[in-house]
């Protein structure tokens, strides 16, 4: 008879979304996983699959935690620019830190199907979420009526990215202000 599992599922697939957010894929070896989650090869392999499952769980809860708050920061302050706002500070605060969608892209391109997947998703409801704010904005008078929101969504999204990779590669909080100041300003 298997022993029961003695660990925290989610707790342990934190534990690996740190890992990968700091190595990728590649660099992060089944033991550097099994340290961090402090759980044992074999329970990795019995939960998880493989690593490969293991990073597929990882990036998918990333990427729903991560959307989440990002909902929540565009939801917040009584005008859109003030939710769109706090978007960028939260990414800013966070850069250096590492994005494990954004490596994910980096490190696969499209070469992986099931991430692909994973990430698509994601970027759709963020876009979704973005157009949704720019036209508030919009009907706020903040955001001129003339700038086509899903385009304005997708410079967002791309410029949330950008800063997510300048902060990884060292930028700093100056820095990082500046190219959230300019992606709004661009709004406007």
């Amino acid at each position: 008879m298997a022993r029961p599992r003695e660990f925290d599922r989610d707790t342990a697939l934190d534990a690996a979304i740190d890992v990968f957010r700091e190595r990728g894929y590649a660099g992060a070896s089944t033991g550097d996983l099994a340290r961090a989650m402090q759980i044992g090869r074999q329970s990795l392999y019995d939960t998880f699959g493989d690593k490969w499952a293991l990073y597929r769980a990882a990036l998918a809860r990333y990427v729903a935690q991560d959307g989440e708050a990002h909902g929540g920061a565009l939801s917040t302050g009584p005008r859109a620019m003030d939710g769109l706002e706090i978007l960028l500070a939260r990414v800013r605060a966070q850069a250096a830190q590492g994005c494990l969608a954004v490596g994910a892209a980096c490190e696969f391109g499209r070469r992986a199907p099931e991430l692909t997947a994973i990430l698509a998703g994601a970027e759709a409801r963020m876009l979704e979420a973005l157009k949704a704010r720019v036209a508030e904005a919009q009907d706020e008078g903040e955001v001129p009526a003339a700038v086509d929101a899903a385009e304005a969504a997708a410079f967002l999204l791309a410029s949330v990215n950008a800063i997510r990779i300048a902060g990884r590669s060292g930028a700093g909080a100056v820095q990082l202000q500046a190219l959230a100041e300019l992606a709004l300003r661009a709004l406007r």
